[in-house]
């Protein structure tokens, strides 16, 4: 699994994140066949559609933050970034914590922290 400078390498896959990509949307946008029309075309549209998004899961210590690529074969973890704990912790309480759970997405300030570390 890639760092993050490993990941600053990968041009190919930064250029194609998705920062408004969140675990609920990917399953409803990959895994949900049939329910399109409550989605508001939130789906896949073509053969070979890929996302790559960020995704934290609070079992993890440290706790870090993941880079996955979903598809509808399934996903994959492509990087594992070290990112500021408080700010991990603020995405974990603001998504509210879930018992059973686990998987939340990063707020904001994650993402500007990320961009802020990938992009430069």
């Amino acid at each position: 699994m890639w760092d993050l400078q490993e990941l600053k390498r990968h041009r190919e896959v930064i250029d194609q994140l998705d920062w408004d990509m969140t675990p609920e949307k990917a399953v409803e946008t990959y895994l949900e066949w049939g329910t399109g029309w409550s989605r508001k075309g939130e789906f896949v549209r073509y053969d070979g559609q890929i996302s790559y998004y960020f995704v934290i899961y609070d079992w993890e210590k440290p706790l870090r933050v993941t880079l996955v690529r979903r598809d509808v074969e399934g996903m994959q973890e492509i990087a594992a970034i070290d990112a500021p704990q408080e700010l991990i912790q603020a995405a974990i309480y603001q998504g509210g914590k879930k018992p059973g759970v686990g998987v939340y997405a990063i707020t904001d300030e994650l993402a500007n922290w990320l961009k802020n570390a990938l992009y430069s």
